[in-house]
């Protein structure tokens, strides 16, 4: 039987965030449900642990910042945002990127690495926040919750400020962690929402209540070694998607109608999927990585199938536009391609809601120019094809997203040496952790 037990009064993990550190960028958002003020007293019948701070008097200084840190203007100077980071931070060991993620609405994103984390904004790019530890510090998972205080982390690396196994709950605002999920087996991922957490281990999945992190419910999946777990974020709204028990097979969880579903998606693994906003699309992947499926995740039908290339390709992430209008692919072979959907959340939409993105796109033309003897030659020659394509370097890994803007797609390199903002003929390449004079 789980447990629930209270933190000591004030507990502070990070050595360098004293109760004198300063205001963090990131806002305490006012929607988020309410610290319990005493423990909860059982949960469910799985075997993990779990403990929540209530401390009253931490939880009475949450409030809006008052004025924001120094922000990182231009990578070149290497100003250190975080001033709790000590000088022997500064050395000139090389930082080891460990893990990169966008937050929900694609307008930050997170870096985990062997001395802390990193908040980054997409548009204009810059560092914005930064947390170094100064014993272990290795973070190998940090999940956003949009932009607001609290963050889920993980430790990682050959020296990780936590163990693997616990979700750490971390406010910045306060500077510390107010709470951990502890389980038995190493924890794969973490997706968070304003009222649920969700953690992925190898073959489960775990869905908590925000407000008092009580066990709402567990998913046993095939071996889920990536972490692969999707959430909506429209309120009220829950959504969850996740692998199913059989090869190729996807799970989707209704909650609000209590309905599931199951989609044999590919006759191979999923090597990847992603959802929409208000969970009715989701797009998945197979180990092969030649064909793209998008569904209707209520019923199961198949709605749209588009074609990466021809050859077997490894698919690092797909993620939909706002408007579900586009969908973006990257893969190992150094491109992303961005398809036109004809879908939206189940309902038809135009063939080509925005001609000008496809006149002015340098990669393949929608729809095969032999696709007029259809029926006669096999499929791949009847396949919709991307409207844009985006080269970059051939076995580096990327993740990919859609800006604010219109047209524009946000690209990172899992190295954390570059940041693409790109529309249909320009692309800008930023380092993100370049070499400086003090090693950071």
């Amino acid at each position: 039987m789980a447990t629930v037990s209270a933190w000591p009064n004030n507990p502070n993990p990070n050595p360098n965030s004293p109760s004198s550190s300063p205001s963090s960028f990131l806002q305490v958002d006012p929607n988020l449900p309410p610290q319990p003020s005493s423990p909860a007293t059982s949960m469910s019948e799985q075997s993990d642990h779990l403990y929540f701070d209530s401390n009253p008097e931490e939880s009475d200084s949450l409030s809006p910042p008052s004025s924001l840190p120094p922000i990182r203007t231009s990578l070149s100077e290497n100003p250190n945002p975080n001033p709790n980071s000590p000088n022997s931070l500064s050395s000139s060991q090389p930082l080891a990127l460990l893990h990169v993620s966008f937050n929900q609405d694609y307008g930050c994103f997170s870096s985990g690495t062997d001395r802390g984390f990193r908040i980054y904004n997409c548009d204009p790019f810059r560092e914005i926040f930064r947390r170094d530890f100064d014993r272990g510090g290795g973070i190998g998972k940090v999940e956003m919750l949009y932009r607001c205080n609290i963050l889920a982390l993980v430790g990682g690396g050959p020296d990780p400020q936590y163990p693997v196994n616990k979700v750490m709950i971390w406010d910045d605002h306060q500077s510390r962690c107010i709470g951990e999920l502890s389980f038995r087996s190493e924890v794969r991922g973490v997706r968070l929402r304003r009222d649920r957490i969700v953690v992925v281990l190898e073959q489960k999945v775990f869905v908590y209540n925000f407000a008092d992190l009580k066990l709402l419910h567990q998913i046993e999946t095939s071996a889920n070694p990536k972490g692969l777990c999707e959430v909506s974020q429209s309120a009220g709204k829950l959504v969850l998607v996740c692998p199913g028990l059989r090869k190729g097979q996807i799970r989707v969880e209704h909650y609000a109608s209590r309905k599931t579903k199951f989609i044999m998606a590919h006759d191979s693994r999923i090597a990847c999927f992603s959802l929409t906003q208000d969970g009715g699309l989701l797009a998945t992947a197979s180990s092969k990585g030649t064909l793209v499926r998008i569904f209707n995740t209520f019923d199961g039908t198949l709605l749209q199938e588009v074609r990466r290339g021809a050859d077997r390709a490894e698919i690092y992430s797909l993620a939909f536009s706002t408007t579900a209008q586009w969908l973006a692919v990257s893969s190992d072979k150094g491109t992303v391609h961005v398809f036109s959907l004809k879908v939206n959340s189940g309902s038809p939409v135009t063939e080509n809601p925005n001609p000008a993105l496809e006149s002015n796109a340098a990669g393949a033309p929608a729809g095969s120019s032999l696709s007029f003897i259809k029926g006669v030659l096999p499929r791949y020659f009847n396949s919709e094809w991307s409207v844009a394509q985006f080269r970059l370097l051939e076995g580096n890994q990327y993740i990919v997203a859609f800006g604010h803007q219109k047209n524009t797609v946000v690209i990172l390199g899992m190295d954390g040496r570059h940041f693409y903002y790109c529309n249909v003929d320009d692309a800008v390449d930023v380092g993100l952790f370049p070499s400086s004079p003090n090693g950071n």
